[in-house]
């Protein structure tokens, strides 16, 4: 299990390969919500998403053998960029598989990176069946987006910075996908803020975890429909018994409550948020009478939005 002392060192391992990124808060949506809100704002983080914490820590825990062949993932974006751009700061190669119909944005920034990408057909079995004969044929290290200690331990650290900023938060939203960040932030809070309730948002369309959630084991994803495509993995058994254990709620939200909260976080904020990290404040907004008058920390994923294919 991961410890409060690991969470600690994760901190001090990866800080000086990664941005700790700022905080920022929005007058007219603390009147709206009757709440004072704090957006941790990791779409300014390096390549433009929290992913870039757990990427760095893992690749700074394998041996120099293992750096010499360098490590594979496969990922329909934001961990393709981190785990390319971590490989790149540390002289290694990134092999990255990629489903066919990954955003264009999120291709282009992984070889802008250095890193290989080699495509599949957008299926979980070919992106699996294809890592296989990467990893055989190159010796490449696999790190799991999402499903590995080490990764949750990075994602942490952007709850553990927000609760360092403001230590009296009574609950932390983010939102959940893999539940690689949902997971690091129920650790950050359960260990450092243990008065604070960690909530996720999920797109209904994609509603694995809340089913999950409900169920006390992994239902796995089936045909995902959401706009919030960083959101489309199921948890994982190594994510699951966190989130099980130290998550108060998984509140659902349909794509229209999304496409709103991303619209009044650019708007508003004058800040560029992917779908996917507006679901986290979409969740708030929708059951926002239980939450009047409290101090809440929401967690804005990442900014890597196809700027041609906006929703709005």
């Amino acid at each position: 299990m991961i410890s409060k002392e690991n969470l600690l060192e994760t901190q001090q391992r990866i800080q000086a390969f990664i941005h700790r990124t700022p905080v920022l808060s929005s007058q007219l949506i603390n009147e709206m919500i009757g709440a004072d809100i704090y957006f941790k704002c990791e779409n300014f983080q390096k390549m433009g998403a929290f992913k870039m914490r757990g990427a760095t820590n893992a690749i700074l825990q394998l041996s120099e053998i293992e750096k010499g062949f360098g490590v594979a993932t496969h990922s329909s974006g934001n961990f393709a960029q981190a785990l390319a751009l971590a490989a790149k700061l540390q002289g290694m190669k990134a092999y990255i598989v990629m489903p066919s119909n990954a955003p264009q944005v999120k291709k282009n920034a992984v070889k802008g990176y250095g890193g290989e990408i080699i495509e599949c057909t957008p299926t979980l079995e070919a992106r699996e069946t294809t890592l296989t004969e990467v990893v055989n044929k190159t010796g490449a290290v696999f790190l799991h987006p999402y499903n590995d200690y080490h990764v949750i331990e990075g994602q942490a650290t952007a709850a553990m910075e927000l609760i360092e900023d403001h230590n009296d938060l009574e609950v932390i939203f983010a939102p959940v996908g893999g539940g690689g960040l949902l997971s690091g932030t129920a650790l950050a809070a359960h260990y450092f803020s243990p008065d604070t309730k960690v909530i996720a948002g999920e797109p209904m369309g994609a509603d694995d975890a809340w089913q999950s959630f409900q169920k006390g084991e992994i239902v796995l994803q089936t045909n995902p429909q959401t706009i919030a495509d960083g959101l489309l993995t199921s948890l994982g058994d190594k994510t699951f018994p966190i989130i099980k254990d130290h998550v108060s709620d998984i509140i659902r939200v349909e794509e229209e409550e999304i496409i709103a909260a991303m619209r009044l976080i650019w708007e508003r904020m004058k800040i560029v948020v992917e779908p996917s990290s507006a679901v986290a404040l979409a969740a708030l907004i929708k059951e926002k009478s239980k939450y009047k008058g409290k101090k809440i920390g929401i967690i804005l994923s990442g900014g890597n939005v196809e700027l041609t294919k906006l929703p709005f």
